[in-house]
């Protein structure tokens, strides 16, 4: 029987028959690219890691038309015939696979990376990128025109099925279509005619450069969600008139910089969270219609084209992730995905901090081309991993992969460690995700499982390791404050508040980082007075923008108070005096302090190692407390290195 028979059916997008109906969407991921922004095998290994595991289309993210709209220093660059060589070796490599192999072009507009920014006006993007952009003349117009057409030609050149025109996302085509970026008095501002004419002039000189024949999809915003923004309405109105001139599939995304709905959601955000603009945008038209919008279950996919709301479905992160999942989709391995979680830490919060893209729950995103993922050890060893959190299920598991006998103990019951209880905060619990494949890959494995089982000299002499990983983890640091060990109000860390203990209704949080806000959310939810109060000048700096955005929306539905560069002078019997910025504030009338400012390793068990013939590590908070995307890296890095 047909796994997924939806998904995993073929299908015909011009005179190009893809396997199945995933695309991997193109990704700016800001590596991969040399001095000239010509391809390399590093972007070359991370695609075709992609291609081997089944994507039936693939896109080369976010590749610049012209030098002024690189939205990003390492994307790929597409405006001189240079770059064709080394596209024809990334396409003969990524094309070993049976999948369709594509380009998105793109011009960044105002929403680029520097400071030769153009727009249809001299608008500054609403945010993230700062400058106000040059306002392109009608024959700069007309050099982009032929840019699009010309990279289109190279990419044909290069060997590749098919083009994407990002039209989408706030970049510069969409600056040209909606009302509050684009206010010229010309042929291309005005009237909704006016304002797409830019697009159609593109798709024109695209047909004409790469051929009629040649397929090109066209992504677009189904709605910006700012005010005086592209709309429904205009996509609507627009999609037809790009199928009759020329467009093979439509893409249907939304919001740009600065939107109400980022273009890029978090964990915060439902499933599926654009698929309704697809499929109002495929009642208009009889090209195949491409959904996107946090579609990360593959059985969510095949759902949405056997409703026939969509045509394609395009994941981006979730392959990211794992790249085998459609393979594993197929043949019902479906247990065995290893999961995106969400938390746009790697994959954006980076990207837009101008570092290399990457994976919270997948280190190896990035190095494709420096490893072989099935490589063995030299020798198998004895390994013996102390603690089941996320650091010590991923280094047992990736151990166990290479080869090892590896024996997972842990002191408490069950496994996941701290990261169960941020899976508790409302709109969190996908965080488990990544524990719940971790125990199945543990079970699948064979690793030795032992919970509830302390680590101590008589369980060193049973197991003799040749390798001991200690990753026991954290616990809350607690400081030292006036007043605070004296007030009269109840005084708990952050762990017990989320593992269940009882506070009372006016509640103080001492610390504003990620912790802090994620525990404001969890009580104030449960209709709890919350205040925040922050020692540091920014909140919750250790989370992607994109993911502090929606807590922080929550936190101010829920009335949730925060006060930032706080010194406190005195916790009180039942409150705390305070300055914020130099301002003096005094809280009275509280019940409840919550301190959650930062946590302390336990290394219970070094000492007990220190005469230890085992080769001995020390990873994730155990060695220093850090965010998840950290913990894990190391500890797939130490177990390659065994």
């Amino acid at each position: 029987m047909t796994i997924l028979k939806h998904l995993f059916s073929p299908i015909e997008i011009g005179r190009m028959k893809a396997k199945n109906r995933l695309l991997m969407s193109a990704m700016s991921i800001n590596f991969g690219v040399d001095e000239n922004n010509y391809v390399t095998d590093q972007l070359t290994e991370y695609l075709a890691a992609r291609a081997k595991g089944g994507a039936g289309m693939i896109l080369v993210g976010g590749a610049g038309v012209h030098p002024t709209g690189l939205e990003l220093p390492g994307l790929p660059a597409l405006w001189e015939d240079g770059c064709i060589p080394a596209m024809q070796k990334m396409v003969e490599r990524v094309k070993s696979y049976d999948v369709c192999f594509g380009v998105q072009l793109m011009h960044g507009g105002r929403q680029s990376y520097h400071d030769q920014k153009v727009a249809p006006s001299p608008i500054p993007a609403l945010a993230v990128v700062k400058g106000v952009p040059k306002e392109l003349s009608l024959a700069e117009i007309a050099e982009l025109v032929a840019a699009f057409g010309d990279a289109a030609r190279r990419c044909r050149e290069a060997g590749f099925d098919f083009v994407e025109v990002h039209a989408a996302h706030g970049y510069l085509i969409n600056q040209f279509m909606a009302p509050n970026s684009n206010h010229r008095t010309d042929q291309y501002g005005g009237s909704f005619e006016n304002r797409i004419r830019f697009f159609l002039e593109l798709l024109a000189d695209i047909k004409a450069k790469a051929g009629a024949d040649f397929p090109v999809g066209l992504r677009i915003n189904g709605e910006d969600y700012v005010d005086g923004g592209w709309t429904l309405d205009d996509a609507l109105r627009l999609a037809p008139i790009l199928e009759q001139n020329g467009a093979d599939y439509l893409h249907v995304s939304a919001g740009v910089y600065g939107s109400k709905q980022l273009t890029i959601p978090s964990m915060y955000v439902p499933h599926g969270c654009f698929i309704y603009l697809a499929e109002a945008v495929k009642q208009v038209v009889d090209i195949p219609v491409v959904a996107v919008g946090r579609i990360k279950s593959p059985e969510m996919a095949d759902r949405l084209l056997k409703e026939d709301r969509a045509d394609v479905v395009a994941m981006g992160r979730s392959l990211i992730a794992d790249p085998m999942l459609p393979q594993k989709a197929q043949t019902g391995q479906l247990n065995t995905i290893r999961p995106c979680i969400g938390c746009c830490l790697g994959c954006i919060h980076a990207v837009l901090a101008l570092e290399p893209g990457g994976c919270v729950v997948n280190p190896d995103v990035g190095r494709e081309y420096l490893m072989d993922a099935d490589e063995k050890a030299p020798a198998a060893k004895r390994v013996l991993v102390v603690g089941a959190g996320p650091a010590g299920m991923a280094a047992s598991r990736l151990a166990a992969v290479r080869g090892h006998m590896v024996t997972l103990v842990e002191e408490k019951g069950h496994v996941g460690g701290l990261l169960r209880l941020a899976a508790r905060v409302p709109g969190r619990g996908e965080i488990m995700d990544i524990i719940n494949f971790l125990n199945v890959e543990i079970e699948r494995l064979g690793i030795a499982l032992r919970l509830n089982t302390p680590f101590d000299e008589a369980l060193l002499d049973e197991l003799n390791p040749d390798v001991v990983i200690l990753a026991s983890g954290s616990l809350p640091d607690m400081p030292i404050i006036k007043g605070l060990f004296t007030t009269g109000m109840d005084l708990c860390t952050v762990t017990e508040v989320l593992d269940g203990k009882i506070t009372g209704d006016r509640v103080i949080i001492l610390g504003g980082g990620q912790a802090g806000l994620v525990t404001a959310d969890f009580l104030a939810d449960k209709g709890r007075e919350v205040v925040v109060l922050n020692r540091k000048r920014h909140f919750a700096d250790e989370m992607s923008s994109n993911d502090r955005f929606y807590l922080r929306e929550r936190l101010n539905e829920a009335g949730v108070r925060l006060f930032k560069q706080v010194s406190v002078k005195t916790f009180t019997g039942d409150g705390v005096q305070f300055t914020t910025a130099g301002k003096p504030e005094t809280l009275d009338a509280f019940d409840t302090v919550v301190v959650a400012e930062g946590m302390a390793p336990v290394r219970d068990a070094k000492k007990m190692l220190a005469t230890c013939k085992a080769e001995v590590h020390m990873i994730g908070d155990a060695k220093e407390p850090r965010n998840l995307m950290l913990a894990m890296s190391e500890a797939e890095e130490i177990s390659r290195s065994i």
